[in-house]
């Protein structure tokens, strides 16, 4: 496989520790740009993906769905040499490191789901279907839907920002596939009883990603799994408190290296 066939990535650090980290549905590996003066860049590997559709990747072809990330994030390990790696996801990478457990099970140390969709996808209710169907062409919805899940506690230059990375760094028609991918896919089956060591990490103030969800889901399916709350944070940590984030990541990691 040549370099042009792989997956748009961002390699950051020189560690002997292998991380494979996966960004969520609004926008490409840039999302996690605060924390990156504050990472172990001795200790550890980061390999920053872009989805298909986002991105490094924003003209590469093909499925925009959980097990195309999951694909796509397997074969860029395998170019670098990783036999063992872990993975982080945020949101809808977070569901994505859940499929990556499985279909890779052995070659992950361990798993950072930060905010993450469950294996059982986000069923959407009537109203939730209109706003989040309708995000792809409404910047109204894509504000709203922000505001939701950090219970409308940061600045208007926030959102506008938020929003307008989220139009720059993803194609409309991948922004919406991928909304299809996280609410729709279901790979429970496959993956309860996992024993590959996760962490779970909810921000207090996001009311999508909750610390009931996730007790109801991830800490009940995978034996190995432990929680942390991120204090004044709602569903972007990497933005919204990035030191503190990137010390109980890498502490984790730390810890199963």
């Amino acid at each position: 496989m040549t370099s042009k066939d792989i997956i748009g990535h961002t390699i950051v650090g020189t560690g002997p520790e292998k991380i494979l980290i996966l960004h969520g549905w609004w926008g490409d590996y840039s999302a996690y740009e605060a924390m990156l003066p504050y990472l172990d860049s001795k200790s550890f590997t980061y390999a920053f993906m872009d989805y298909r559709g986002y991105g490094k990747s924003i003209d590469m072809v093909g499925d925009h769905s959980i097990e195309q990330i999951a694909t796509d994030a397997i074969a860029l390990a395998d170019y670098l040499g990783w036999e063992k790696f872990h993975a982080v996801g945020h949101s809808m990478g977070g569901m994505a490191v859940q499929k990556i457990m499985q279909k890779a099970f052995g070659r992950v140390k361990s798993v950072i789901a930060i905010t993450p969709v469950p294996a059982s996808g986000s069923p959407l209710d009537e109203d939730g279907r209109t706003l989040f169907h309708g995000a792809a062409n409404s910047d109204e919805n894509r504000t709203g839907i922000l505001n939701f899940i950090t219970s409308s506690r940061l600045s208007k230059s926030w959102y506008d920002y938020i929003v307008r990375r989220s139009h720059e760094t993803t194609t409309t028609e991948a922004f919406h596939d991928y909304m299809l991918a996280w609410t729709e896919t279901d790979f429970l089956d496959e993956v309860i009883g996992n024993e590959t060591p996760v962490l779970v990490l909810v921000g207090e103030n996001d009311q999508a990603i909750t610390a009931d969800a996730m007790t109801q889901t991830l800490l009940d399916w995978y034996p190995n799994a432990t929680f942390d709350i991120i204090q004044n944070s709602g569903h972007f940590p990497m933005s919204e408190t990035p030191v503190r984030l990137a010390m109980i990541m890498e502490n984790y990691l730390y810890k199963h290296s």
